[in-house]
């Protein structure tokens, strides 16, 4: 059986979140393609998000990629939108053009076309990265319709901020 996160668990891990930000006295940016902009609805549903969300880019075609966050073409022509290399340089980008000490990134194939046998739907890549230099990416396969990929790869963008924070 599928185990989407339901809204409340989205809520849940928002929240977690936040307080751990609110901790640290740091700030969070995120830049975001599949997901649409999804990641920062979640976060901005909490009231007093202000005080530990900096802002969000969605970046949904390889031009906003570049205008928006300086993602080189390079990396783009190379190792196209969906990759750890892009989702690297997202974060770095959100960072630079953010006041945020924390970056979350987020670029995948949520379905249901899209795939290929290189990159199939379901494929999502993720980065996180610091002021400090830490820049950590990993990629995942998620199941399911569009909307239960989208909402497996914002769960776990959210949950792969909190080892930055430590």
């Amino acid at each position: 059986m599928l185990n989407v996160p339901t809204d409340d668990a989205l809520c849940r891990q928002a929240e977690q979140l936040g307080e751990q930000l609110r901790e640290c006295k740091a700030t969070l940016v995120t830049a975001e393609s599949c997901t649409g902009g999804w990641v920062g609805k979640i976060l901005t549903d909490i009231a007093g998000s202000s005080q530990w969300y900096d802002r969000g880019f969605i970046t949904y075609t390889n031009q906003a990629k570049q205008d928006l966050l300086g993602v080189p073409a390079e990396i783009l022509q190379a190792h196209g939108a969906v990759s750890e290399a892009t989702a690297r340089a997202m974060v770095e980008g959100a960072l630079i053009h953010s006041q945020a000490q924390v970056a979350l990134g987020i670029t995948g194939i949520a379905g249901p076309g899209g795939g290929s046998i290189d990159k199939p739907v379901g494929l999502v890549c993720f980065a996180w990265a610091n002021r400090a230099g830490e820049v950590v990416s990993e990629k995942q396969r998620f199941a399911g319709s569009r909307e239960a990929v989208r909402r497996q790869a914002a769960l776990h963008a959210l949950q792969g901020v909190l080892p930055l924070l430590s």
